[in-house]
């Protein structure tokens, strides 16, 4: 056996010299295996950055809703200045798209191509999502937590890469079908759409929702473009098909139009409002309070005239105040930003050091049972490989004058 002497004078055979150093050199690779596992990168994330995008109209006939994207870079500074995700600052770039869907083509590019974003993060709208959803499955980008309750989110066998996450269109129309049958039956309804897939939708949804008795109980449909100046033309002819049910599927600047009309013309019928525009501050104090007194929508965020001794409430309004004091307190959108954010934050944290785009759509469908403070009790985040609709469950509201008021159960698809 061939043996060596260290400078200790100490004999050691050479085997066992070759049998520590392999040891040595097998956990060397360990540890190196390790430490690779535990940072995997993809396009936009170093180990102090995550680099995210987003486009919203922040100009255009859908300009109300830009309060959203404001307040979620308002949520994400406040993140950072709290350290950041598990170390790691969000650049959050969010570009104004003017609710353009060729815009918003045009703003996605740039995002994926050349700023190299990790992911794309609550786009807003329903035909600009759908201008770039087979470009961010072909490039495998996650499009998570669309801004934009369209049914075709939650589809993860076609389209692994894109994500919802407020309440399905469908599902809240046929919520008031549902109602109509049960508490109207015999109700004329007139439907006033957006002539996009985002009111399409919402259509689809109360025509399956009332069935058979669709055609009979729909007197009239009327449809705008988002280029028009008004809908006074349109709601006159509702009026005049003897509808005594509207059902308003509109963004806010024409929601707050048609509400106004209706009203100021004499036409008073039971009015169902899309959840969508349920804004007191964007949508109903410019429609007139006194005009909207017994619109019915669905609920799932807590309403902030309602909720003010609420303990989450407290800490949106402190955080308003001092990361977004110019956003209003009464906007819905400015809770649903929010609550949204903190979502993506939960995905962030439960990627730990793999921050691959694969991982992110692997978290981001692992959400169990997550609690956000403005949800209303008893409606949680689910998700799961097959289940890309994080949210399922809602409640019927009815404002009064000075807020939404809750009634009925919690529903769901």
């Amino acid at each position: 056996m061939m043996k060596t002497r260290m400078a200790s004078g100490r004999t050691v055979s050479f085997s066992r010299i070759c049998r520590q150093t392999a040891v040595g050199l097998a956990i060397l690779a360990a540890c190196s295996t390790a430490t690779y596992a535990e940072k995997q990168y993809g396009p936009g994330v170093t180990d102090t950055e995550i680099k995210i995008g987003q486009t919203m109209p922040y100009s255009g006939p859908a300009s109300a809703y830009g309060t959203i994207g404001k307040v979620e870079a308002a949520y994400f500074r406040m993140m950072n200045d709290q350290g950041g995700v598990n170390g790691r600052k969000i650049n959050f770039i969010t570009l104004d798209d003017g609710y353009s869907p060729p815009k918003t083509v045009e703003q996605t590019r740039r995002l994926v191509e050349q700023e190299e974003v990790l992911l794309l993060f609550q786009s807003l709208g329903t035909a600009h999502n759908t201008a770039i959803h087979k470009y961010m499955n072909d490039r495998k980008v996650p499009q998570l937590f669309v801004a934009t309750g369209a049914s075709k989110w939650a589809d993860p066998q076609n389209y692994p890469w894109t994500m919802g996450w407020q309440p399905n269109y469908q599902t809240e129309a046929r919520i008031y079908a549902k109602y109509l049958l049960k508490n109207k039956p015999d109700a004329k309804i007139g439907v006033l759409y957006q002539n996009d897939d985002y009111g399409k939708d919402y259509l689809q949804g109360l025509k399956d929702g009332l069935g058979d008795k669709a055609a009979r109980m729909i007197v009239a449909e009327a449809s705008y473009e988002v280029s028009d100046p008004t809908v006074d033309s349109q709601i006159v002819t509702l009026k005049g098909s003897s509808a005594d049910t509207f059902v308003n599927i509109t963004t806010p600047k024409f929601a707050a139009l048609a509400i106004r009309k209706s009203y100021d013309i004499g036409w008073r019928p039971l009015q169902f409002l899309n959840n969508v525009s349920t804004s007191i501050g964007a949508v109903l104090i410019p429609a007139g309070l006194d005009k909207s007194v017994g619109l019915i929508t669905t609920a799932y965020v807590k309403d902030p005239t309602e909720w003010k001794d609420d303990p989450g409430m407290k800490d949106w309004e402190a955080f308003m105040k001092k990361y977004y004091p110019e956003g209003s307190l009464i906007d819905g959108s400015n809770e649903y930003g929010y609550t949204v954010a903190q979502t993506l934050v939960q995905v962030l944290k439960q990627c730990g050091d793999d921050l691959t785009r694969e991982n992110v759509m692997k978290q981001a469908a692992s959400l169990k049972n997550l609690e956000l403070p403005l949800l209303l009790p008893g409606i949680k985040v689910n998700t799961a490989p097959a289940n890309f609709s994080p949210i399922r469950a809602v409640r019927l509201a009815r404002f009064d004058g000075k807020t939404w008021v809750l009634f009925g159960d919690l529903l769901g698809d």
